[in-house]
């Protein structure tokens, strides 16, 4: 995951050129004439997207993403043409993204897109290695961006793709890149309905793509360009996943969807289904949106990763810039501040894991740092140097959740508490007791570890550990604070004349009141992060008996992964797949036995800031049959299923 940026030189005109590849992103001439020949028409997209009708949507794929203005003249075509809650999904793989500098500039050459451009510029931050969801036009436009080689990234991607623009350099400067390998990747995304678009007309390519199931043809080209290709595969759909990491293939007549709990992942989850054109209701047993561990002053965007390429690591980096890319829409300063994060290497084994961290992952995301430029960032004394995160820090919880749940297509109910559900006649009713307090045909469980009350998902091994939090006021001294530290414990710069510090583990306490055992060991770990602070807050002469604080329960799962997905019935499961406890190498191909219309998002520990916004894209796209908005492995290792597989393996 190195630093992967495109390398420009720029002519005399102010057109772009690669310095890798010594090829033009565009031509200078006919840029959107050609783009708008080779791709959009030679796809039929003015009538398919004049077809569509409300609730239904196009997918895009591309190869090489570039100044993206292939994506701009496909999204103002869209616009154009298609109807009212009609959406379109773009879905691009770069390898050496722009820069936002480079982008700004190779766009500034078409003015007539500006309408379009704009929003993307402003969008086109924290765009680290992996998969990158990107949302406009109030969730009708969606755009993914792979960032990474296409060969590497392609086969993560489980979507249909409608549409290819099968762009990129030219093959003579790119041979990596126009392989059979690639080719058969576009051919399992692909359906008997699916066009092709591209400007090479490449013998040896038009060869292997009619090999890989397509029908290719050469076309007249525009300007300099003789000869295109447009074609259509012709082969049939392959099978994307095992069957109990499938979709669903439950399509409610009406889309109106039920969530259940309001915090940071049920608002994800209400939002993202709302931007679908989603009638939402949201069940809250609380007077008010994120009251529990949503609901602390501040939460920090802390990234622990790891080197070695996990799943977990990879979603947190691809959630992190789905979060960092939501906050831009808060009051900074107020509701959130990128102050950045200072991660401190407090001891030989944590330096030697950021060491590694260093080397793995590009200076966009982390930067390691000496001791003497730690204390810089921060602007107070520290023991150490570490990894400093630029576009990391804070933000308050109940601001992120009401943005996100901020939707005239949800209807919140509050003081609401759902304790059994039951489905009937094709809906899933939600009961408090006696009485029947709201329906609809699809459900996500969004409680944390209050989800296992309900029979559906009583087997998810959630678990509540509690956390408290320290309230410390500022003092003129500590004001000098710049970005939050982090070492056992993390402190934040001041908002509202506080700052927050924190935050304890107890996996034995089921009360929330808070404690002052627990404020005495929050004291403890500020001290480990900066004497210096600790100093200028007088934190010393804090009577504990009587601080402030703030105590909740996050809820993990056993492998820390969240449990976001569709819920499949237990005792079916077990059945269908017994197979597996006699040999965990076989696929029965047996449909997954689902409870059609029941989802989770939860587990999501202490990092719901980061996982739970991007697992509301997921819960989405499993419902509504859309591209993954994280790699097909990432999704499978999230799968409430996971826990019934291995179950089932153990057994044998």
């Amino acid at each position: 995951m190195a630093d992967q940026h495109a390398q420009l030189d720029w002519n005399d005109q102010g057109q772009p050129l690669s310095r890798l590849y010594d090829d033009v992103y565009f031509s200078r001439e006919h840029g959107l004439e050609e783009t708008r020949y080779v791709f959009l028409t030679n796809n039929d997209l003015p009538q398919r997207f004049a077809a569509l009708k409300s609730g239904e949507q196009l997918v895009i794929g591309e190869t090489g993403f570039g100044t993206g203005m292939n994506f701009l003249c496909a999204w103002e075509l869209f616009e154009q043409q298609a109807p009212a809650g009609a959406r379109l999904h773009f879905v691009s793989v770069e390898k050496h993204p722009l820069t936002q500098h480079d982008l700004q500039r190779a766009l500034s050459l078409w003015p007539s897109l500006q309408r379009y451009s704009a929003p993307l510029l402003s969008a086109y931050v924290a765009l680290n290695p992996g998969f990158q969801r990107l949302v406009f036009d109030s969730g009708r436009v969606v755009l993914t961006l792979l960032i990474g080689d296409a060969k590497a990234m392609l086969p993560q991607l489980n979507t249909r793709i409608d549409a290819w623009f099968l762009d990129g350099f030219a093959p003579s400067k790119n041979p990596d890149m126009w392989t059979p390998e690639l080719f058969a990747q576009l051919a399992r995304l692909s359906t008997p309905a699916t066009t092709l678009g591209t400007f090479t007309s490449t013998g040896y390519v038009r060869r292997a793509l009619n090999e890989a199931g397509f029908q290719m043809k050469r076309v007249p080209g525009l300007g300099k360009k003789w000869e295109v290709m447009r074609g259509t595969f012709t082969a049939p759909a392959s099978a994307l996943s095992k069957p109990w990491f499938a979709r669903p293939t439950y399509r409610p007549s009406e889309r109106r969807a039920l969530v259940i709990g309001a915090g940071l992942a049920g608002c994800a989850t209400a939002g993202s289904l709302a931007a679908r054109g989603w009638q939402v209701e949201v069940l809250e047993r609380h007077a008010s949106i994120a009251q529990e561990a949503s609901g602390n002053p501040q939460g920090v965007l802390y990234l622990k990763l790891s080197a070695h390429g996990t799943a977990l690591s990879r979603l947190i980096v691809d959630g992190f810039g789905y979060t960092r890319r939501l906050l831009e829409h808060l009051h900074k300063g107020q509701e959130w501040d990128d102050c950045g994060v200072l991660q401190l290497a407090f001891n030989e084994r944590e330096a030697q894991r950021q060491a590694k961290l260093a080397a793995a992952f590009p200076d966009t995301l982390l930067l390691q740092v000496d001791r003497e430029e730690a204390e810089q960032h921060a602007g107070v004394a520290l023991a150490s140097g570490g990894l400093f995160y630029p576009n990391a820090g804070w933000v308050h919880p109940p601001a992120l959740c009401q943005l996100m749940i901020d939707h005239p297509n949800v209807q919140l109910r509050h003081c609401q508490e759902a304790l059994q559900l039951k489905h009937e006649n094709g809906e899933w009713q939600a009961w408090s007791g006696e009485q029947l307090i709201a329906s609809a045909p699809v459900v996500v469980l969004c409680g944390a570890a209050d989800i296992t009350r309900f029979e559906q998902s009583a087997q998810l091994p959630l678990k509540r550990i509690r956390g408290q939090i320290t309230r410390l006021p500022v003092s003129p001294e500590s004001t000098v604070l710049r970005t939050v530290v982090c070492a056992e414990g993390y402190v934040a710069p001041a908002r509202n004349g506080e700052h927050t510090l924190g935050a304890s583990f107890n996996f034995d306490s089921n009360d929330l009141t808070p404690s002052s055992a627990e404020h005495a060991s929050n004291l403890d770990l500020l001290r480990e992060i900066s004497a210096d602070l600790t100093d200028r807050l007088q934190a010393d002469a804090i009577d504990i008996e009587a601080a402030h604080g703030r105590a909740a329960f996050r809820c993990t799962s056993p492998d820390y992964l969240p449990i976001v997905g569709p819920l499949a019935d237990a005792d079916a499961f077990a059945e269908a797949y017994a197979v597996l406890a006699r040999d965990a190498r076989q696929v029965p191909q047996i449909p997954c036995p689902w409870h059609d219309g029941l989802y989770v998002n939860s587990g999501h520990g202490s990092r719901g800031l980061i996982t739970a916004p991007l697992s509301g894209e997921l819960i989405a796209a499993w419902v509504n049959n859309e591209p993954l908005p994280v790699p097909q492995d990432v999704a499978d290792a999230c799968h409430p299923n996971r826990f019934m597989l291995r179950q089932l393996i153990r057994k044998g």
